[in-house]
């Protein structure tokens, strides 16, 4: 499990294609890679991955075609920037939301402007997954835990303050920009609920307990 907040930026050194698989090292100097071990979990840009080698600047890891065929993993090419963040302990501080490191779509940047120090984005993803998408819900992009600010049939707003694009790849987005995007567990969980029909939990339970 994550959290979404992103503890380091780091860059793609190389990409390696192995019978249809790739192979990739990313290389950056803002994590202590001494201090992990080779099978951990390391999220890059929302995708959770395992490390297969560790070296002092970086690791290795391994992306399958599946993968690939369902991420914008597939967009990347050597000097690519990307998101690292490292599995969660107990005991760590929860500063985003429960993030699985399992994308569910990939999502298309629309528009980008400047609000006041602030950036504005506008991100489209697929019909089917707009449901899961609340006005100040969260959502993770790109590895990221954001707060959504506004939505629009399958289109949501989302404002980035100075320090994220500072410190996540989302200081190099622009207007066309490929994404990996995962809703909110909790959102997945209740829809699950709510659908069921041996019972459980309904639309009319929830109202009937003052929930809806």
């Amino acid at each position: 499990m994550f959290t979404g907040i992103v503890k380091a930026m780091g860059t793609i050194a190389s990409m390696e294609t192995r019978g249809g698989d790739v192979r990739l090292r990313v290389e950056s100097d803002g994590l202590p890679w001494s201090d992990y071990e080779v099978g951990e979990s390391i999220c890059v840009n929302g995708v959770c991955l395992t490390a297969v080698e560790l070296h002092d600047d970086g690791f290795d890891t391994d992306v399958s075609v599946e993968t690939l065929d369902v991420t914008a993993l597939s967009t990347l090419a050597q000097g690519s920037p990307v998101n690292l963040e490292p599995s969660l302990s107990l005991g760590d501080r929860l500063g985003g939301h429960l993030v699985s490191g399992h994308v569910d779509c990939i999502g298309k940047v629309v528009d980008s402007h400047a609000d006041a120090r602030s950036v504005r984005l506008a991100i489209e993803l697929p019909d089917e997954f707009s449901r899961y998408i609340a006005r100040k819900g969260s959502v993770c992009v790109d590895g990221v835990s954001l707060t959504i600010n506004e939505v629009s049939g399958n289109r949501f707003e989302l404002n980035i303050i100075p320090h994220t694009t500072e410190v996540t790849i989302i200081g190099h987005y622009s207007t066309g920009s490929i994404v990996n995007i995962e809703v909110d567990l909790l959102a997945r969980y209740l829809e699950r609920l709510i659908g069921k029909d041996d019972g459980g939990l309904s639309v009319e339970f929830l109202k009937e307990h003052g929930y809806a």
